[in-house]
């Protein structure tokens, strides 16, 4: 039996969250205005997507690197506290990854900006064999394209699911993606790589170089999914957003639990989006990680 239900291998962050009356706008009014609240949370693509997994019970695992600072220490511990094990995580000296994320309060909608110390990459001989084969699923994302191509033939090798999380086009990208059982992408991703606006036909590009379940998160339009030669697309739930931040890293999560529970594709694209949609609801990306409870309620009804 495997010790790990989820490995997840990328980043972490500690964010510095802005409250806006709206989104600054160069050479207009906007361009300068009172901020309404401010609050430093948890968050990081992987470690968000291992927070939600570890919060529904599955026993969750994360490896990437800590600074020894202040904001290393509270990343860390916000993920140690939701049950994730951090401990083949190394820490480093230097300043964990960290974020000011500036938030609409009107729409939700964010824009982020990252910093994060050369120190802070995770390199292949971090991941270790031992650590990646004791895992039912692994999860990586694109940040340290060597670590987690490692991880993705180590855990292929091992006859572990793969799924991604593809946010930009690197020399890496075609070769990571070839390596994992389902490549999820930032919904920018399928254009850049095919040339094709349209996300189905893109998708369907895309299935001729590789033959892993593709899918592609689209925010307020829903999600698609291709399985063979079969497109499953699923609306999104409407909800009144308050943030939108580490929703796209929670419907990573959704997916992952619901392969990990058998479901058909369709479902795999329905326990993404809901639980993508509650976190919408709440500020923050851990922080906004909704219950178990509560994303089977809303799919029930």
């Amino acid at each position: 039996m495997s010790r790990f239900d989820v490995l997840g291998i990328g980043e972490n962050s500690l964010d510095e969250v802005y409250r806006l009356p709206s989104l600054p706008q160069p050479g207009t009014a906007t361009a300068k205005m009172q901020v309404s609240a401010r609050t430093r949370l948890p968050g990081g693509q992987v470690a968000t997507a291992m927070a939600a997994c570890a919060t529904w019970g599955l026993r969750t695992a994360y490896l990437g690197v800590f600074g020894d600072d202040e904001n290393g220490r509270v990343a860390r511990s916000a993920l140690a506290d939701r049950g994730v094990d951090v401990s083949a995580a190394p820490v480093r000296a230097g300043a964990n990854r960290h974020a000011a994320i500036f938030v609409d309060e009107r729409t939700g909608d964010r824009v982020v900006l990252w910093d994060r110390e050369p120190a802070m990459t995770l390199g292949p001989e971090d991941v270790s064999q031992a650590l990646v084969s004791n895992a039912r699923l692994v999860h990586v994302d694109d940040t340290d394209a060597t670590a987690a191509l490692r991880a993705s033939r180590l855990a292929r090798e091992a006859g572990a699911i793969v799924t991604s999380d593809i946010e930009s086009i690197t020399p890496d990208t075609a070769e990571l993606v070839s390596l994992v059982s389902v490549a999820i992408f930032a919904s920018h991703v399928p254009q850049a790589l095919t040339g094709d606006a349209d996300p189905a036909r893109a998708l369907r590009v895309l299935r001729q170089r590789h033959d892993a379940m593709l899918c592609v998160t689209r925010g307020e339009h829903g999600s698609m999914l291709l399985v063979g030669g079969t497109l499953y697309e699923e609306p999104a739930f409407p909800v009144q957003a308050v943030d939108t931040t580490g929703a796209g890293d929670i419907f990573r999560a959704g997916m992952i639990y619901a392969l990990l529970r058998g479901e058909r594709p369709e479902m795999l694209l329905k326990w993404g989006n809901a639980a993508a949609a509650l976190s919408c609801t709440r500020a923050g990306a851990m922080d906004s990680v909704p219950a178990l409870e509560e994303v089977d309620r809303l799919l029930r009804d």
